[in-house]
Formats: structure tokens, C-alpha cells, sequence
């Protein structure tokens, strides 16, 4: 079989051994593709191998001879499924493999305001402390988890490992979540989404996006959290009214904000919330532990291989 690689490099920018794909067949693996070389680059595959590149019902309309989609993610928007399965084209998708990734990078968020790391390190290295008359010296006040409730709004897998990681750490730790019985964990407290944000210092965003919850998060919702206030998504940028969090932080009615996520990726230049005082922001790379790449590769092949041997593992369409 002819498998096509749309979209290489966020999956394996060069750490990863794509050895146990291309024993699956004729591989060709580009590293991104321009929607104008889509078409070229994917007429002749059986399988196309794609992470957020778009797959619309025109382009599935014209491939008549792809026989599967394999997304090397969790989230498959980028695929109009319901126009694949109108083709007979199954579509696969990899959920679960970066469950410890990112609740690994919401306490690497949240422990950058509480501890301050960076910033005490920028110190010393400008010599603050070779100039100190004392042995030890804080630039402000550090904050210890324990002290913190923290809120999370969706309990499902990677909301249950942030739950666990908090637990550990000595946080108190209440819930927002769509299935509160199916979902009971010992210790979390379920609670209505604005007692969540009245009542916790940190909340970290962890539901899927869905048209009831777009820019969920709000002026009205952040206004009403305890200080220290501590704002954490890792989930999808448009569980977020941006401007409205711009403003909050802007007038200090949030301590600080932590994104990995945004409405728009990339971003523009003049994005609402770049170069807002208090708000820090990595690109979309919680869940990209080479570990965690390395298991999605590996489920990957998997589906391809299962469908090679007439079986179809998780399939959305």
C-alpha cells in the first residue's frame, strides 16, 4: 500500500524512528504540505497520514482511491469525516497517548508563577546575588500548592491525571464535569462551573470545545476568582473569551495566566493576549513529550496495521 505523511514534522521533527511505518508499505513522508500540493502529494495513497492537515469533502472527493485516514492526533476536525464515511473511507484517530504529558506541563504552568524559577534564575545571573548582603533572597512571594484550591473544568483522562498530580501535591481539589457519578474520584469535590471559578485559586481548562462551551471563560468568570488566581489551558483556545482575559489580567483581577492553547494557531502578531503583563504562553507543545510522540507514532501503526489485516481500531467515523 501507498502511505502519504501530510504533515510530518510536528509528529517526528527528527527524534522519532519512522521505521515501524514504512515497513507497512510504499512510504512518502513530507514534513508539511501547502493546501496547493495537497491534491498532488495525496492522489496516489492509499493511506494518508495526517495531524491538523485539511482533508475537506472537495479533496476526499477527488482521491478515489484512498482507502483511510490515520490522524496522529486526538482531535480530528481537520477531517470531514461524515464526507468520508460517504466515500467508505474510515477515519482513525490516537487518544490517551499524552495524558501524562500534559499534566506533567500544567504544574510546569503553574509552578513558573508559584516558584518563580525563571525569574530567580535571570537574577543571579545578572548578579543580583553576588551583590546580596544576605545568603538567600526571594523577588517576591513564593506560593506553595498547598495553599491553593485547584479547579478543573472537564474530569475526563488528562483531567483525572491533574487531579491525581494536585492530590499529590497537597491541593484540595474540586471539579466541574459533565458525568460527576460516572466520573466520582475519592478526595474531588464536584461543583457548578461558577462556584469552580469563585471558590478555587487555580483552574485549569480541560474539557473538549464544543459550541455550548466556546469562550466559556469569561470576564464574569474571572473576576470572581480568590487571589492568588491562577487561569491554566492546556485544552483548546477557544474555551476562552481572549479579550475578556486580556482585560482581566490588564486590571490585576487575575495573578497570572498560562496558556499552551489559542483561538487561532499560529497566532497573529497582534494577538489580544501577546505581551500581556502576567500571561505566559508556550505553543501548543503539552502534549509533545517524545514519549508521548513515540506512543502516538506506535498507535498509529497500529490502526494501519489493523486495517491492513481487514479490522479497524479507533475509528470516529
Amino acid at each position: 500500500m501507498k502511505i502519504v505523511v501530510l504533515d510530518g514534522h510536528t509528529l517526528n521533527p527528527g527524534d522519532l524512528d519512522w521505521t515501524s511505518l514504512e515497513a507497512l508499505g510504499e512510504v512518502t513522508i513530507y514534513p508539511r504540505t501547502k493546501s496547493a500540493e495537497t491534491h498532488q502529494r495525496a492522489q496516489a495513497a492509499d493511506i494518508l497520514v495526517v495531524n491538523k492537515h485539511l482533508l475537506d469533502a472537495d479533496l476526499l472527493a477527488k482521491l478515489p482511491q484512498l482507502k483511510l485516514v490515520a490522524v496522529t492526533a486526538t482531535g480530528f476536525n481537520n477531517v470531514d469525516v461524515t464526507a468520508a464515511a460517504e466515500h467508505g473511507i474510515p477515519v482513525c484517530n490516537v487518544s490517551g497517548y499524552s495524558t501524562p504529558a500534559v499534566a506533567q506541563h500544567v504544574f510546569a504552568l503553574l509552578t513558573h508563577f508559584t516558584n518563580q524559577v525563571a525569574a530567580h534564575n535571570a537574577s543571579v545571573q545578572a548578579g543580583d546575588w553576588s551583590r546580596s548582603p544576605d545568603f538567600a533572597y526571594t523577588l517576591d512571594t513564593i506560593t506553595e500548592l498547598t495553599a491553593l484550591r485547584l479547579g478543573i473544568y472537564g474530569l475526563g483522562r488528562i483531567g483525572q491525571a491533574v487531579a491525581r498530580v494536585g492530590q499529590a501535591l497537597g491541593m484540595d481539589v474540586w471539579a466541574h464535569h459533565k458525568h460527576p457519578k460516572r466520573d466520582a474520584m475519592d478526595g474531588v469535590t464536584f461543583v457548578d462551573l461558577p462556584t469552580l471559578f469563585a471558590k478555587c485559586n487555580v483552574v485549569s481548562l480541560h474539557a473538549p470545545l464544543s459550541a455550548s462551551n466556546h469562550e466559556i471563560v469569561n470576564y464574569a468568570l474571572l473576576k470572581t476568582m480568590p487571589a492568588p488566581s491562577y487561569l491554566i489551558n492546556t485544552g483548546r483556545g477557544g474555551l476562552i473569551h481572549e479579550k475578556d482575559l486580556a482585560r482581566a489580567l490588564q486590571e490585576g483581577m487575575l495573578t497570572g495566566a498560562a496558556l499552551d492553547v489559542l483561538s487561532s494557531e499560529p497566532p497573529p502578531a497582534d494577538h489580544p493576549l501577546i505581551g500581556v503583563p502576567n500571561c505566559i504562553i508556550t505553543p501548543h507543545v503539552a502534549w509533545a513529550s517524545q514519549s508521548a510522540r513515540n506512543r502516538l507514532l506506535a498507535e498509529t501503526v497500529q490502526n494501519i496495521e489493523a486495517f491492513q489485516t481487514g479490522k479497524l481500531r479507533n475509528r470516529v467515523n
